[in-house]
């Protein structure tokens, strides 16, 4: 389900709940990190080409790669022959991930629906689950038995005992301190700074990572989709909220205080619409379907019914657009001329290669109309070489929970990986 719109690891990585492991660019990062990154990006991959795409000598690679099979985190694979390629001695050989060495589970915890799943370490699926929920805000405690109840369900699906999983990565909108495991404000807990991962690592057994969804999804296209061979590039989330996660040179940035890139909550409107954060103008409060929703139930005279999803509303309200109904067009307009406020802000500030628009209200074409599009180009600066690209994804919620195995994935590369060089240097 994929859009183009063009003019023309990874993540941090930790060990259990503690300290991160600090991004390194890539002329820093070890080498053994950088061909494991480039294995594995690549799926498959011939040593020669390894060493042509980090620059670097078909010795080091082969004497790297070698330790890497002896650790057990790759493995040399037949190298399937070209087209009408006629294959004579002995086969062509490609190094891979060993997929079997490890399992993961992703989790998304939103405010409508959790969802899991349980991949191997070369990101194929095993298995996946969903449950629905109530909207609106949890306790702790009912927050980790939701996570417990889908764990339990999603590992029964993948024949999978907790105690098998080298890791679990959880996302939750908000703001989330990746490097401490502490979710500081989410829409869907009750509390505040709270210290989940340590909390959901005691519950669950495996050792535990949390991020901001949107960062995940960020990760997912990063490990699994359009930026896999990208260093830099831009992810908007459009959901319950607007999220950004953003790609620099492979690496989630997530600023100093690794709080960075809400672009949901960057001001749109002084003294504007009030927010589900609490303050007013936001960006999130035009755009994000409860902006969508209250619109609608003001300019329609709609009366939201109790217990009513808000998708059903939101699915009438595209109903009525599509059938030429004046004010649900205005309402979709409204919301996507204030999307391209805030897209062309992404290309000023981080000028990236790519903006992939991702979640499932990316099915309400009129948010990326020509008209919205063209707005952005307005407004964005004219310096006579043509905007990013803009890839319309509406996965659904198993590409954020993917993303979260790909945040438990990364963390335990990466963690093996340092633990064998700190070996290797004894």
């Amino acid at each position: 389900m994929l859009t183009q719109y063009a003019a023309g690891d990874t993540s941090d990585g930790r060990k259990g709940v503690g300290p991160l492991i600090p991004p390194l660019s890539d002329t820093l990062r070890p080498l053994r990190q950088q061909v494991f990154e480039c294995v594995r990006a690549a799926g498959l991959i011939p040593r020669v080409q390894v060493a042509k795409d980090l620059g670097v000598s078909p010795a080091s690679v082969t004497t790297i790669t070698s330790d890497l099979i002896d650790s057990g985190l790759i493995e040399e694979v037949a190298a399937p022959p070209r087209d009408s390629e006629t294959v004579r001695g002995r086969p062509a050989v490609a190094l891979g991930v060993r997929a079997q060495a490890h399992r993961v589970a992703g989790m998304k915890i939103s405010d409508r629906e959790h969802t899991a799943v349980i991949v191997d370490f070369a990101g194929t699926l095993i298995a996946d689950d969903s449950i629905p929920r109530r909207p609106g805000p949890m306790s702790v405690a009912e927050l980790l038995d939701a996570i417990e109840a889908l764990l339990d369900r999603v590992c029964a699906k993948a024949g999978v005992a907790r105690a098998e999983l080298s890791g679990i990565g959880v996302g939750v909108p908000g703001f989330v301190d990746s490097a401490d495991g502490v979710v500081l404000w989410s829409s869907v807990l009750t509390d505040r700074t709270v210290p989940l991962a340590a909390l959901a690592s005691a519950r669950l057994g495996p050792p535990v990572w949390i991020d901001n969804d949107a960062n995940l999804v960020a990760l997912a296209e990063l490990w699994f989709g359009a930026g896999r061979g990208l260093s830099d590039f831009a992810v908007v989330t459009i959901e319950h909220g607007v999220g950004m996660g953003f790609v620099m040179n492979h690496r989630i940035y997530r600023g100093s205080q690794r709080l960075g890139l809400e672009l949901g909550h960057t001001k749109v409107q002084l003294d504007g619409a009030l927010c589900r954060c609490g303050q007013r103008g936001c960006l999130e409060a035009y755009v994000a379907d409860y902006a969508l929703a209250r619109e609608a139930t003001t300019a329609l005279n709609w009366g939201h019914k109790e217990g009513q999803s808000i998708t059903v509303l939101l699915e009438s309200l595209y109903d009525h657009a599509k059938a030429g109904n004046a004010t649900a067009r205005s309402i979709f307009r409204r919301a996507g001329r204030y999307l391209a406020v805030g897209l062309s802000n992404v290309v000023n500030l981080f000028d990236p290669a790519l903006i992939i628009l991702s979640g499932e209200r990316m099915r309400y074409d009129y948010l990326y109309a020509a008209e919205t599009l063209a707005e952005m180009d307005n407004l964005t600066i004219n310096t006579g070489r043509p905007r990013p690209p803009i890839e319309i994804h509406a996965w659904g919620d198993l590409l954020w929970a993917h993303g979260a195995a790909a945040l438990a994935l990364s963390a335990v590369s990466e963690s093996l990986l340092s633990a064998n060089r700190d070996i290797a240097a004894q």
